[in-house]
Order: structure tokens, then C-alpha cells, then sequence
């Protein structure tokens, strides 16, 4: 696998309007990059004859960096980024076109001929390959106030000479001499050739169209969210196109032929355009004849964070701990208004700030782990310092305290502890006291309690179901390196009843402790240097991934904070990821589900994110009529959320399931039903225009016949109009602003197909951290 994957990032506008005769009008572009980081390296950019200069910036806290600027009348190829830029999360990518309507009597749109014109900046980036996405687009100018600080340069025009324009609009020295019908003859046929490019034009205001909140390309600034997956792809033909039109080639001949195959190409990829709310149908259940469906990956998936999880916006203390109920509903277990500080303990671990009483907010938290809605809330006036928090399979909360230095076991809907385990406020190191104990596991098979005890001792205790002392492992690290069995505060636990093991999140060692439960025989470490010294917690998901969460780097250590996904068999990272929207302070718990949903809790932050899997959404990719066209298959919970709101496509969804149910129970049967149900119309249609003739030659004789004939002819043509129609650049130009259609008719697709091109479709999501300065020293 490549670490790195290239992609495009196109900002367009599409609705500018040029009044003649004006000196100056600005097009303005700008979006909000909401993904994982990506670093620029090439940019393009792309007018017809009236624009001046294009120039792009990434705006960040308000400052302007240059990523390009050029003249749109030198020869089109991709530039060099003079000094990489990078671009991070919530960053603004600003671009301006600067266009002199001057020598024009009419206004100029956007648009996909030579008299038209555009406005494009390109933009070649590289990103982490598991956060990779091949094309990105923006259309709007999602804040127009800020380009009155747009640095002055993007204003100035870049000159040029009249040698380089006359190339690049193809009028080479000779033709100073040549009549005035071959110069018409070049200009048409430049006209014909950026024509083609309008095409995409005419495509994007079609998919735009076809949703009710959007209107017209020419009326309306689309959102980012309006625009198609499938417009990647197009216009990556467009950018062919545009490289095709540009070559300098003396062999005329070969440039025709690369420049058809490239129109036959892009008409063949625009016929398998269809409505946004049949796209799931489509791909779901492919045509014959249309390709099959092939896997891009099998059984990867990476984890991103879910950016409409609004954890980090809940009004939290401390977040200590995390847990699933058995309906996988998140529970938090926080510190509301009591802070661990310095100040908490003295020397010999005693609390210290007893005087301010136990919480008096609800400690426990139930939330949807959807939308974070709070369906429970327990624990009020109970607890002094939260730490721990686990959930047994009957539904019990079972819960550490480090300053009342004792476990609790509290059922769901019951305020008082059915079970309590140590002494309250008292440190000990015997059967009977704890100190500062750090989390519990219950194994779901025996009942048997697992405490790790903790702070100040280095040791797991086991306990029989009511609460009896059963027995004890682990030691104190000794100097030098950390042997097994060894602990430098057991900060959390993991049960893998999978396999009869407990794994101990050993801190301050940095590693994973695995232990067999019956008898706290040590099994093996899983230490990895991206660990760096600190690692806080550890869950298991049945089906054998570990995930885990590790501490800030010391200073002058590169190791940052992060989130880890493990295979438990090998030990082996398989996925690293951390927060998108700020930075991870002091991860204290993680907790995952076994659709690999993974929350993490920070006591520093007082937050709590949530990291989905990108494996619910499988990366496809079909060939349709030759050509490689990128699609994502959703979730059938996605599809079903955005086809809600639409009852046609709903249904048709339910018939066609119903239909693929038929067809798998009896294929002879379903083709029989079929073929009745295409020959009743058929016969019914006939039926009825055998009817209406003998009607009409009863009522009318000979000229009801003819008329007949006519207006029925007259229907078939509008018939034979729509369905040949497609998608025709004249038809959407002529209606908006009244020109001719001469030259806008489809082109014929009868061309070579001798060049195939293979577009990459990587695809995934974002990435946008970097580790804050480390935090001074702390216990909690």
C-alpha cells in the first residue's frame, strides 16, 4: 500500500456574470476544508479571453498564503507550488478571477462557449492514504467579506505577450498573411473546441437541477453538499479534454483523433447519468450490461471521527470513564465540579478536600450513542473523584473512586450501592483496602470481580461474585526495564472472555499486560514504540480487535497522542487515528462497539469523541460502457435516511427488493411474470390504437385518417425528442440566454476507443492535529 494518495481539488464559479464594457469584475471562490490534512504541491488555473490573472490562497486565523497565481492566457499546464503549502481542518481555500469585460457589447455568464466564459483554480494535493480523497470541488464563496483582505497582488494583472497570446488562442506567425476565411475557419473551430468543455457545465446544472432545493446554475451558488460524486469524474475528463486542446502538436492529425476520443469518452461517461434518488437503486441492483459490481477493499476500514457527534459540546466534569450497557448505549462516569489536582491528596495518599462534600451533580450518564441524547442520569452525592467504570451483562454499574479509595456496584435504576468494596477514605494495601483503585472488570461467565489497585499499589485483585477476596498478582516495577507482572499504576482493564484473558492498560510503563483470569498466569506484552511512555486505557471487541489510547510525549519526544487499533492475536497496529476538530489533552478511557465504534474520554478536554468506521461504506467501482466510473455503496441505514423524505424512490426501492426476493426463490417463475407483465401493455396499447383508427375512419372517413396520422406523428417526434434529447449544452444555454443552437448539437460518439484511461478511485474522509505542548505532571 502507498502512504501518501494524490488528488485533485477544483474550485469553480458558476454564476459570474461579466457586464460589458467593465474594466475590472472579480469572481470570488471560497470554502471551509472540513477533512484530514492535505498538502498542496501543484496548482492550475483556466479563463477564456477575458480573464487577466486567477489567484488561490489558503486563508487561516486570518492570514493570506499564496498557493498560486498566473496569467489564464500562458499555456494551461500544471505549475509548481512555489513553497508547499499545507492545508488543515476548518483552513479556507480563497481563489479570485479577475476579468475585463472590455471590447464585449453583451453580458458575459459562464459558460461553454469561446464568447463564455469560466473561472477554475486547480489545485494538486497529496494526503495519508487511509484519509485519502481522490476529488474535491468548491463552488461558492462561502464568505464574501473576507475578500476585502485579499492580499493586493490577486488584483494586479500578469502581462502578457502578444506572441504567447496569439499561440494560445492558435494564431501562429504565418497567419498574418492568410485570407480573411481561414482566420473565420480558426475561429470556429477554436469555438467548437472549448465548446466541448461546456459540456461539463451543462452536466453540473443538470445534477444540480435535479434537486428540488437547487435551482439553475446560472440563479443559484450551490453548496458543496448540492454537487454529485459523480462530477469528480467528469470533469477529470474535462481536464483531459483541456490537456488534449492544448498540446502543440505539429501531427494535426493525432490531435484530432486524441481530442474526438476524448468527447466520444466523456459522452459515453455522461450517458450513465442518473436522478440522485435512484442512484442507491442503481447500485444496489446493476443493469445487465452495465458491469458488475468488484470490492475495492475487503475487510479494511479505517476510523475517522464523526463530526456530528456533539460530545464535545455536553456540559461535562472530568471525564473518567466509559462504558456500553447491554443496549450499547454510552454511559460516562465524570467529575462534575470536583477537580484532581494537586492539591486532592497528601503524601501518604489521604483526600485532602473531604470539606467540600460528595458531588452533587449526577456522576452517571446515559446517552444515546447516536445523537448523545441523555436517557439516564445516576450518582448524585455519592462520589468524591470518579475513576473507573464498567458495566456487567445483567446491566450493574460497577464503579472506582480514588479518593473514597473503594469500588461500588450501583444497579441502573437504583441510587444506593448494592455492593461495596474497601474502606471509605482510608488507603490500604491488605484484603480489605485499596488504594486509589483505578477500574473493574466482571467476567460475564464466572462472575468474578477484577480490580486494579492502582495508584499506589501495583496489583490486581480478584473477587468472587459477592465480593469475598479470592486472590492477588503483580509487583512493583523494579529499576531498569519493567519485567512481566510488573506495574507502574494498572490504570485500566480489559476482559477477553474470548480467549480467558485480562489485559492491564500498564500506564506508566507504556504497555499491555495480558493475564490468563483463573489463575493471573502473564501471557505476553503488546508494547509498541508509538506508545511513547504513557498508555492509559484498553477495550476489547469480540471478534478480536483491541483498541487503546495513549498518553502526551515528554518533552523532546516526537510520539504523538493518539488512539491505536490492534489485532489481539498478533499485537499488531492496524489503524492509528486521533480527533479532527481539536486536539486530543489527556485521553482517559476508550470504549468500542463491535461495529467498530470507538468513543474515547478526556479528562483534561472534558469531552468525549466518537470515532466511526469508514468500513460502512464499501468503495466501489463499475465500468459502465468501457468507462471506469467511482460510486460509493452506502449503508443500508444511510440510504434509507436520505431516501426518507422522497416516497416514490422508497417504494420502488421496496418492489425492486421484492422483485430480487422472487427472482432468487424461482428464476423460471420470475422470468414468466415478467415476460407477461411486458406483453399485457403491449397488447393493451394496441388494442386501444386499433380503437381510436376505426373511430376516427368511422367519424372523420379519409381526412380523420390523415389527421390522425399527423398528430400522432406530431407526439411520437416530441416523444423521440425527449428520449434522444439527453443532456445538450444548447438546450440549457439557449434557454437562459437566447442564442442560437447552431453548434450546440450533440457531437457523434463514433470514435476510437483505442486509449483507456484507468482513474484511481481512492476515496475516504480527513485528518487535522497537532500534539499540544505536554501538560505538567499529573495523576488522574
Amino acid at each position: 500500500r502507498q502512504p501518501l494518495i494524490a488528488g485533485m481539488y477544483l474550485m469553480m464559479s458558476v454564476n459570474t456574470v461579466i457586464p460589458p464594457g467593465e474594466k475590472v469584475v472579480d469572481a470570488d471562490i471560497a470554502c471551509h476544508y472540513k477533512r484530514f490534512p492535505m498538502h498542496l504541491f501543484a496548482y492550475r488555473v483556466h479563463t477564456h479571453r477575458l480573464g487577466k490573472v486567477v489567484s488561490g490562497y489558503r486563508v487561516r486565523n486570518g492570514q493570506w498564503t499564496l498557493v498560486g497565481r498566473q496569467s489564464p492566457q500562458i499555456p494551461q499546464a500544471f505549475y509548481p507550488v512555489e513553497h508547499p503549502v499545507d492545508v488543515s481542518y476548518d483552513d479556507i481555500l480563497a481563489a479570485r478571477c479577475v476579468f475585463s469585460g472590455e471590447g464585449r457589447t453583451t453580458e458575459t455568464h459562464i459558460g461553454g462557449t469561446a464568447n463564455d466564459e469560466m473561472c477554475n483554480f486547480y489545485i494538486m494535493y497529496y494526503m495519508e492514504a487511509k484519509h485519502a480523497v481522490s476529488y474535491m470541488t468548491c463552488t461558492q464563496n462561502a464568505n464574501p467579506e473576507m475578500f476585502r483582505n485579499i492580499p493586493q497582488e490577486a488584483n494586479i494583472p500578469i502581462p502578457i505577450k502578444s506572441d504567447m497570446l496569439k499561440m494560445m488562442h492558435g494564431h501562429h506567425e504565418e497567419t498574418k498573411d492568410t485570407d480573411k476565411s481561414s482566420l473565420a475557419q480558426q475561429a470556429k473551430k477554436e469555438e467548437e473546441e472549448i465548446l466541448h468543455e461546456g459540456d461539463f457545465y451543462s452536466l453540473l446544472s443538470k445534477l444540480l437541477g435535479e434537486r428540488e432545493d437547487v435551482v439553475h446554475v446560472h440563479k443559484h451558488n450551490p453548496t458543496e453538499k448540492a454537487e454529485s460524486d459523480l462530477v469528480a469524474e467528469i470533469a477529470n475528463v474535462v481536464q483531459k479534454k483541456d490537456l488534449a486542446r492544448e498540446i502543440t502538436n505539429h501531427d494535426e492529425r493525432d490531435n484530432t483523433i486524441l481530442v474526438r476520443d476524448r468527447i466520444h469518452k466523456f459522452h459515453r461517461l455522461e450517458s450513465t447519468l442518473r436522478p440522485p434518488e435512484n442512484r442507491h437503486l442503481s447500485l444496489q441492483h446493476p443493469k445487465h450490461g452495465e458491469g458488475s459490481w468488484q470490492k475495492e477493499q475487503t475487510g479494511d476500514f479505517h476510523l475517522e471521527e464523526a463530526l456530528d457527534w456533539p460530545g464535545l459540546d455536553l456540559k461535562l466534569g472530568q471525564v473518567s470513564g466509559l462504558a456500553l450497557d447491554p443496549e450499547n448505549n454510552l454511559v460516562i462516569f465524570h467529575r462534575g465540579d470536583h477537580v484532581w489536582d494537586k492539591n486532592s491528596f497528601d503524601s501518604k495518599f489521604v483526600y485532602q478536600q473531604r470539606g467540600l462534600g460528595p458531588i452533587e451533580q449526577n456522576t452517571i450518564l446515559v446517552l444515546n450513542p447516536s445523537n448523545a441524547k441523555l436517557l439516564h442520569s445516576t450518582g448524585k452525592s455519592l462520589f468524591y473523584l470518579p475513576h473507573g467504570l464498567s458495566i456487567d451483562k445483567n446491566g450493574n454499574y460497577w464503579v472506582t473512586d480514588v479518593a473514597l479509595h473503594q469500588v461500588f456496584k450501583l444497579g441502573a435504576d437504583v441510587k444506593e450501592p448494592s455492593l461495596i468494596l474497601g474502606v471509605a477514605l482510608q488507603p490500604g494495601s491488605d484484603k480489605n483496602h485499596f488504594c486509589q483503585p483505578t477500574d473493574v472488570a466482571v467476567d460475564p461467565i464466572t462472575g468474578s470481580i477484577y480490580v486494579s489497585d492502582g495508584y499506589c499499589n501495583s496489583r490486581i485483585i480478584q473477587f468472587s461474585p459477592n465480593g469475598l477476596y479470592t486472590m492477588q498478582w503483580g509487583e512493583e516495577t523494579s529499576l531498569g526495564r519493567a519485567r512481566p507482572g510488573q506495574f507502574r499504576i494498572p490504570h485500566s482493564l480489559a476482559l477477553i472472555p474470548d480467549f480467558s484473558q485480562l489485559c492491564v492498560a500498564d500506564r506508566e510503563n507504556g504497555r499491555i499486560q495480558c493475564f490468563r483470569l483463573e489463575t493471573g498466569e502473564f501471557i505476553r506484552e503488546i508494547k509498541h514504540k508509538a506508545f511513547g511512555r504513557e498508555l492509559f486505557a484498553v477495550s476489547y471487541v469480540p471478534g478480536g480487535l483491541l483498541f487503546a489510547v495513549n498518553g502526551m510525549p515528554y518533552p523532546g519526544e516526537a510520539e504523538p497522542v493518539q488512539g491505536f487499533m490492534m489485532n489481539f492475536s498478533t499485537g499488531e497496529i492496524t489503524d492509528t487515528f486521533i480527533p479532527l476538530r481539536k486536539s486530543f489533552e489527556m485521553p482517559h478511557d476508550i470504549v468500542a462497539v463491535e461495529d467498530k465504534t470507538v468513543f474515547v474520554g478526556d479528562v483534561h478536554a472534558r469531552a468525549v469523541w466518537k470515532f466511526a468506521s469508514t468500513g460502512k461504506m464499501e468503495h466501489r467501482s463499475v465500468k459502465k460502457a468501457g468507462i471506469e466510473v467511482q460510486e460509493v455503496k452506502e449503508s443500508e441505514t444511510i440510504a434509507e435516511a436520505r431516501l426518507k423524505n422522497n416516497p416514490e424512490p422508497t417504494d420502488l426501492l421496496k418492489k425492486q427488493e421484492k422483485q430480487h426476493l422472487v427472482q432468487e426463490a424461482s428464476p423460471g417463475v420470475s422470468f414468466v411474470l415478467i415476460t407477461t407483465l411486458l406483453i399485457i401493455p403491449v397488447v393493451v396499447l394496441l388494442a386501444i390504437l386499433v380503437f381510436i383508427r376505426w373511430r376516427k375512419t368511422t367519424v372523420y372517413g379519409v381526412d380523420g385518417e390523415h389527421k390522425f396520422d399527423s398528430s400522432s406523428g406530431r407526439i411520437l417526434g416530441r416523444l423521440r425528442g425527449k428520449g434522444g434529447s439527453g443532456l445538450n449544452l444548447g438546450d440549457f444555454f439557449a434557454s437562459h440566454k437566447r442564442y442560437s443552437r447552431k453548434g450546440f448539437d450533440r457531437l457523434s460518439t463514433e470514435g476510437s476507443d483505442q486509449e483507456k484511461d484507468e482513474d484511481d478511485d481512492t476515496d475516504s474522509e480527513e485528518e487535522c492535529s497537532v500534539p499540544p505542548p505536554p501538560p505538567a505532571p499529573s495523576s488522574s
